[in-house]
């Protein structure tokens, strides 16, 4: 089919010129809108250039125009999946299938998207398809193998790992993710050896130099730590995490003298990496800055203006008309790096955050009574990567301390919940309704003397506020701030740590809360 448009679209795509390619495809398809040379050639330009809806129009199209071209669906299921759109992503890989049924890359394209959902069985059933049709590809071994870890079988991911690495002895990823299961199966020298292989391999590899980051901070070694979790910005962009921020047209802040100039400071990741971090916006205004600006989320607003440090303090909807009068911004994870954290020097002072007195006093009548106050928090933000090992399975995990007398429970979780009704005698009082935001979270966590939490953010809030608590963690990726083993925190020196010693195993961690509870309770008694 000629087309006087396909040659200059061919020469501008050697050359390298995307946009022009598709200037020159777009006037060409015009012409013949079913073309299938200027439809493959403008798809694969408007993915360069990062254009995944007209791709996306471009590979369905192509698709149309030659049932065939089967490539095109698993293009198209591509784009659909980079735009969120896993349904109908899905439905092209279908498709194809139907069509291919013996392609690997299809297979292993919808395991990964099955994965992604939650649908592990699926996701396995399709990845073990990839690789008895291609036994030597080493990217669909470790594939399976980060699915078979995710659901706790360590030994044959490790196996797979391996076997991708013999088939691929330069493949970095498989080396970085062979690390990171050996960072969670205890096994940390190993991973060391693993993370640095992959970056000797891919000096350029960000996931590698964020994994390595993670496990030195793990460590204690933060001067080695905090240059190479620098990396984790491109990462969290390119995995869409966090919240949605959209950068001043102002430099980033790389430790410049900052007398007399202005800052801001943007938020990342979840809510608790806030809480945690915000206690560096006091060493940052000492750095002489005229004007410090903190951004945040809307629930967190009112409790981050109890801060030390920052003069305006702005939510995410508010910030954008005041972003661009700034001399510099910043990531709040950067000052720690900025401020050369090790251990020793770790700024451990609480309270940072403080209640606010008028919430403290609506909580009064609600937490009144004899006994001591112990609210619970079991369960995490149901999105995060990790909750399914983070959080406990119930409030009934939590049963063994109920028995205790001279107590009185608390909820502090904030999802809409049917709380299961205590034994006789032990009441729970709901206070998730009367938490609007963070600001009311803090004023009913000081009136309470301890908080029993798995690691989610009102854990934070509680060591930024100096209030007693103690955390339940998780065996399987347990987070770098945690410092694994350790029964205290460096950055809180009010929390106290509960570890799994196996993997979905809680009994034995809440049976030593039991048991320092009762040693609580005496103790306050005596005092």
């Amino acid at each position: 089919m000629n087309n006087p448009f396909l040659e200059i679209a061919e020469l501008q795509f050697l050359q390298g010129d995307d946009a022009a390619v598709l200037r020159t495809a777009r006037m060409g398809l015009a012409l013949a809108p079913t073309h299938p040379e200027l439809l493959e050639i403008a798809a694969t330009c408007a993915e360069r250039l990062g254009d995944d809806a007209d791709a996306a129009d471009c590979w369905s199209a192509l698709f149309a125009a030659n049932p065939a071209a089967v490539h095109a669906l698993n293009s198209l299921a591509l784009a659909r999946e980079r735009l969120g759109q896993p349904e109908a992503a899905e439905v092209a890989y279908r498709q194809a299938l139907e069509l291919l049924p013996d392609d690997a890359n299809l297979h292993a394209n919808l395991g990964l998207l099955l994965e992604k959902s939650g649908r592990l069985d699926a996701a396995e059933t399709h990845q073990r398809q990839a690789m008895a049709l291609a036994p030597d590809s080493a990217e669909i071994h470790s594939n399976l193998a980060a699915l078979l870890a995710r659901t706790g079988r360590e030994t044959e991911a490790e196996s797979l790992y391996r076997m991708a690495i013999r088939l691929d002895p330069a493949f970095a990823t498989a080396h970085s993710n062979l690390g990171v299961l050996l960072v969670d199966t205890g096994r940390e020298a190993e991973a060391e050896a693993s993370f640095r292989e992959a970056l000797r391999l891919q000096p350029d590899y960000l996931q590698g130099r964020m994994n390595l980051a993670q496990l030195l901070l793990m460590q204690g070694r933060l001067a080695e730590g905090w240059p190479l979790y620098e990396s984790r910005q491109q990462v969290y962009v390119e995995a869409g995490s966090g919240p949605a921020v959209h950068l001043p047209p102002c430099p980033q802040w790389q430790g410049e003298p900052l007398a007399g100039k202005s800052i801001v400071v943007l938020p990342e990741q979840g809510m608790g990496d806030e809480i945690q971090f915000v206690r560096y916006l006091a060493w940052l205004k000492d750095q002489g800055p005229a004007r410090l600006t903190l951004v945040c989320r809307a629930a967190q607003k009112a409790l981050l203006q109890t801060l030390a440090g920052p003069d305006v303090v702005l939510e995410l909807g508010e910030a954008a008309p005041y972003l661009a009068a700034h001399d510099y911004w910043v990531f709040l994870l950067s000052l720690p790096l900025h401020a050369g954290t090790t251990l020793a020097t770790l700024p451990a002072t609480t309270p940072y955050l403080f209640a606010d007195p008028q919430r403290h006093e609506r909580f009064a009548p609600l937490l009144a009574g004899d006994g001591l106050r112990v609210g619970v928090v079991w369960r995490g933000n149901p999105l995060h990567s990790n909750d399914a090992d983070r959080s406990l399975p119930g409030l009934e995990t939590l049963a063994p301390l109920w028995a205790i007398a001279g107590v009185r429970f608390f909820s502090l979780q904030k999802s809409p919940l049917e709380l299961p009704p205590l034994p006789a005698g032990q009441p729970l009082v709901d206070l998730g309704p009367q938490l609007g935001d963070f600001a009311d979270t803090a004023a009913a966590l000081a009136g309470l003397d301890l908080l029993v939490t798995v690691d989610t953010s009102v854990a934070h809030l509680a060591g930024a506020l100096g209030v007693p608590c103690w955390v339940l963690l998780p065996a399987y990726k347990s987070d770098w701030r945690w410092q694994k083993g350790q029964s205290d925190s460096p950055w809180y020196p009010s929390l106290r740590l509960f570890w799994q010693t196996q993997r979905g195993d809680w009994a034995s961690p809440v049976a030593e809360v039991a048991a320092a509870l009762q040693d609580f309770l005496r103790a306050r008694q005596i005092a």
